[in-house]
């Protein structure tokens, strides 16, 4: 007669924060019913956002939100890489550096003289740099924030041991599919959706706004074709290269958009708001 049967253990989830908002993390949360069916899956071993209990590693997936922008930071990536088996970035300050990788174009000193009262107490690096600068990466995920769908994808094929299915085309063919009406062509509206990587469900040009390049620059994107549009809409250098340095500014392709000579990176914008707005007299 056989002996009692025991369940396999199961596989150990780790979240991980560095520079950032919390906003991917959330959006992990944000899955609701989706969640709990994770949870039968898998066992949530560190996830300071949700929970303060805490399981030793090491871990079998760890999804890392943030980027690195101090030496205590840069240490601690290489330990959490340490206790991963799967490492998974999550978000555009994971993937490319964030929002605060505008740091990098400008004189971090100077910044911090501006914005703090007392700036000696604080220890920063000169630079926001993505996960992947500093230790491999398994994959990376997309987004500011990340999109639920991709990551519950993401999740379930590390669990069945397959490739997840997220595709490497751009924003323009989750336009198609949602049967939008261009807002570049028909309306002139400013908008990175053919050079942007899809994932978001072509959110913003589905409410006739341009495309604002939250997921970072698509596979093969031809960079210079798209601020030639932009430039013959009309754009001046300085707007051009101000919608490419929002969130994926340190990202490849749109770190050094082919653009002429413009103002002192972080100097007060130009770029009216109206410019990635619907045009007033569309139909």
């Amino acid at each position: 007669m056989s002996g009692p049967q025991h369940a396999a253990p199961r596989p150990s989830l780790a979240v991980w924060k560095f520079a950032s908002c919390d906003g991917c993390q959330l959006t992990l949360l944000d899955c609701e019913d989706e969640l709990m069916a994770v949870t039968d899956r898998v066992e949530i071993a560190y996830f300071l956002e949700a929970s303060s209990a805490v399981v030793e590693g090491p871990y079998d997936l760890s999804l890392v939100e943030g980027s690195i922008t101090t030496a205590v930071d840069a240490e601690r990536i290489k330990e959490v890489r340490r206790q991963s088996r799967t490492l998974i970035t999550i978000g555009a300050c994971a993937t490319a550096g964030g929002i605060q990788a505008l740091r990098n174009f400008g004189d971090v000193e100077e910044l911090l003289r501006i914005v703090y009262a007392t700036p000696e107490f604080l220890s920063t690096l000169g630079t926001s740099t993505p996960i992947s600068d500093h230790v491999e990466v398994d994959l990376e995920l997309r987004g500011c924030p990340i999109d639920r769908r991709q990551l519950l994808e993401v999740i379930g094929a590390v669990l069945a041991g397959r490739k997840p299915a997220i595709g490497d085309h751009s924003v323009c063919v989750e336009c198609k599919a949602r049967h939008n009406t261009c807002v570049l062509v028909a309306h002139g509206t400013p908008c990175l959706g053919p050079v942007t990587h899809a994932g978001c469900g072509a959110l913003c040009p589905s409410f006739h706004r341009g495309c604002y390049g939250c997921f970072g620059p698509s596979e093969g994107a031809d960079i210079a074709a798209m601020t030639s549009v932009l430039r013959a809409q009309g754009m001046s250098e300085d707007e051009i290269l101000r919608l490419f340095h929002t969130f994926n500014a340190w990202s490849e392709g749109f770190r050094e958009p082919p653009v002429g000579p413009v103002p002192v990176a972080l100097s007060p914008s130009r770029l009216s708001p109206s410019r990635l707005s619907p045009r007033e007299d569309r139909p």
